[in-house]
């Protein structure tokens, strides 16, 4: 049974990203961000698939920590095609789309973005993953948008990615 992802509704944007506990942050370009995502969005598991698969290619050793009923998936292919991982893509996917809504105000998920890094960890992911996955965040952009995925428009996801992790390290704090 699939559990339901509830994701901070967006607040009233404001001109800047306040600084997450103090760390200054760098605003990612709103409008790139939003535009590039717009195409993304409309097939959000097709695009999520591509992620993942990028993903297991570059960090094979993140396949053993999908495992859904007690089922080891025995390849990337296996996993991607599971009724059940579809339902993380489609999460990763919402998460992803709420941090594009917010991208004015990023501060207003950084406590549920915390609680999911530190369900990350419980899970045995490492901080160190979340850099192969930004590159695979960068990838799916790239095929998705082809010519449209301009250096500004990779410089602005690079921002708004690292602002993302940057709120779910704090789920490692203390560790």
């Amino acid at each position: 049974m699939a559990r339901e992802v509830t994701v901070p509704k967006p607040r009233e944007s404001h001109p800047c990203i306040p600084h997450l506990s103090g760390e200054s942050m760098e605003l990612p370009e709103p409008e790139l961000i939003r535009q590039s995502w717009q195409a993304v969005s409309r097939s959000p598991l097709e695009h999520g698939t591509v992620l993942f698969s990028r993903l297991f290619t570059l960090e094979p050793s993140l396949l053993p920590l999908f495992r859904y009923n007690g089922r080891q998936f025995s390849s990337p292919e296996d996993c991607l095609s599971s009724p059940e991982f579809l339902d993380h893509i489609r999460k990763v996917m919402l998460v992803i789309d709420a941090a594009v809504t917010n991208v004015e105000d990023l501060s207003s998920l950084e406590e549920y973005l915390a609680g999911l890094g530190r369900k990350h960890r419980a899970v045995g992911v490492r901080l160190s993953s979340f850099s192969t996955v930004g590159e695979s965040l960068l990838y799916m952009l790239e095929k998705c948008l082809g010519p449209d995925f301009t250096p500004a428009t990779k410089a602005a996801w690079s921002q708004l990615y690292a602002a993302v992790v940057q709120a779910m390290s704090r789920g490692w704090d203390g560790e």
